[in-house]
């Protein structure tokens, strides 16, 4: 799902060829307002709406902040021509990922109904026990994420896995999606693999396995309190009751799934083509195939059942049954209502309003950096810097400001780390310690965000609020606060040669 954004236009008083208009360089005031907006109909909405606040009031919130920031940019001699070509441009940076949020639906949907997910959940409950199940979650989802790189591949799979194990349990499934995007995007943000940490250092100026190195010192003591935080919270919860009709769920998922490792194979596929570095919505789609062919091969007689319809010939009901699953989800009838809840998931529709969220988080995105109000906050934000950690904490600060805008980890990694680069070379910092910055905040806090991309590929994949899970979202939560201490305390920050310094200023 890598996007490469085009290189931010600098805010400043310039003349539009295709206009001929002058552009007015964009007070810091300017450039607050419509954040002051946002932030103000933010919060009304979650007060009104709480948890189902995604799921329409922030979409209103979103596009009414950038109707003020359109009115401030025709204030300022912008054109809507330039201001709608911003919001294009900002609508077709996601367009990668609102293709994978499609596909995903779809694989859930087929993964049900061929009995990959049930027999995810089937052995799951057979092997974890509910002392230590966060914790386990969070690091079975750090080992594979750091395998292939991709934290979105991975909630995608076994997160959704993990959700099933822990709602059969009677366990926290907020805590449980806590552990999953903790062990995730640990896994996401030290893999080679992984996009974004690829991204980091080319932005910056440094070099791929320096700049996972330099992170380890950040990376490995969050993930360990992470880890330790998911422990405490599983002995010290009273889990007798969470295995008290494990065995009556185990025998339901048996009797109708007929759960084997033979019906594992889409997850196989799809790690391997992940493992092989197949971009991620063809990945997706081979899976989501890979699941339509196991439900035709093992589940023949349950999706027949699922389409319900005597009327039809059998191969037309199977070819049915799949084509519903896809598009519309899967709907279980177990006789278990908290394993059904569970179970009746996927589908395309059920990303629809993901993908209204992202398209209004994006569209205020776009206009808010083609009108220079995004590069203005970025440059009022400079004048605090007043020493070398001022400036690391500066940059954590305005990567996660930049997730909170323009709803996007890359151009949250891409408008901050370009702009500031140039900054820490004034200031005689390695490269290193920029591109760490960026990882520590950019990357980190994308999922909770709610209309991030990441953040509402997250909420709609585990099917759990972004509010719900983010006070356990630990590793994502206490990174960005080692960071800033290590700036603050000038623990660990590498320094220019004193010859680069000197030639970086010149």
């Amino acid at each position: 799902m890598t996007s490469h954004p085009q290189s931010p236009e600098q805010p400043g008083r310039d003349s539009s060829p295709a206009s001929g208009t002058t552009h007015k360089q964009p007070t810091l005031l300017d450039a607050l307002i419509p954040i002051f907006a946002l932030v103000c109909m933010l919060t009304a909405s979650v007060y009104l709406f709480s948890s189902d606040s995604s799921y329409g009031a922030n979409q209103i919130a979103l596009i009414m902040a950038a109707c003020i920031t359109l009115v401030i940019g025709v204030k300022n001699g912008y054109s809507w021509k330039e201001m709608e070509a911003g919001i294009v441009k900002s609508v077709s940076l996601a367009t990668g990922a609102l293709l994978i949020l499609f596909s995903v639906g779809s694989l859930i949907g087929t993964w049900i109904l061929a009995g990959t997910v049930p027999t995810m959940i089937f052995y799951g409950m057979k092997i974890l026990n509910p002392d230590y199940f966060y914790a386990a979650s969070c690091l079975l989802c750090a080992v594979v994420a750091l395998s292939i790189g991709s934290s979105w591949t991975v909630a995608g799979t076994l997160g959704i896995a993990l959700i099933g194990v822990a709602g059969a349990m009677g366990l926290s499934v907020e805590i449980t999606a806590g552990a999953i995007i903790s062990g995730a995007y640990f896994g996401d943000k030290m893999s080679p693999m992984s996009d974004t940490t690829n991204l980091a250092p080319a932005v910056a100026g440094s070099e791929l396995f320096g700049h996972i190195r330099h992170m380890v010192w950040t990376t490995t003591p969050s993930i360990l309190l992470a880890l330790t935080g998911f422990l405490f919270i599983g002995l010290s919860s009273d889990s007798s009751g969470a295995v008290t009709d494990l065995a009556a769920t185990m025998s339901r998922i048996e009797a109708q799934y007929h759960p084997g490792l033979h019906l594992l194979l889409p997850l196989l596929v799809v790690l391997v083509l992940a493992y092989k570095k197949l971009p991620a919505f063809p990945t997706v789609i081979l899976g989501t195939l890979a699941g339509a062919i196991c439900a035709a091969l093992f589940q023949f007689d349950g999706v027949i059942k699922f389409v319900n319809d005597d009327s039809l010939p059998t191969m037309v009901a199977l070819v049915k049954g799949i084509w519903v699953a896809m598009f519309d989800g899967y709907t279980a009838n177990t006789g278990d209502k908290t394993l059904d809840s569970l179970l009746s998931r996927g589908g395309m529709s059920s990303m629809v309003n993901t993908v209204w969220l992202i398209l209004c988080a994006m569209a205020f995105g776009g206009v808010m950096e083609k009108t220079g109000l995004l590069q203005r906050l970025l440059q009022g934000v400079l004048r605090l810097v007043k020493s070398s950690g001022s400036l690391i904490i500066t940059t954590l600060a305005s990567c996660i400001g930049a997730n909170l805008i323009t709803g996007d980890q890359f151009i949250a990694i891409l408008l901050p780390g370009r702009m500031l680069k140039v900054e820490y070379e004034k200031h005689g910092l390695a490269p290193v310690n920029l591109s760490r910055a960026l990882e520590d905040s950019a990357t980190i806090t994308s999922p909770l965000v709610p209309w991030n991309t990441c953040g509402a590929y997250m909420a709609s994949t585990l099917g759990v609020a972004t509010i719900a899970y983010l006070p356990f979202a630990f590793f994502n939560l206490i990174c960005p606060f080692i960071s800033a201490a290590y700036a603050y305390y000038d623990f660990k920050i590498e320094r220019l040669a004193e010859s680069e310094a000197m030639e970086a200023v010149a």
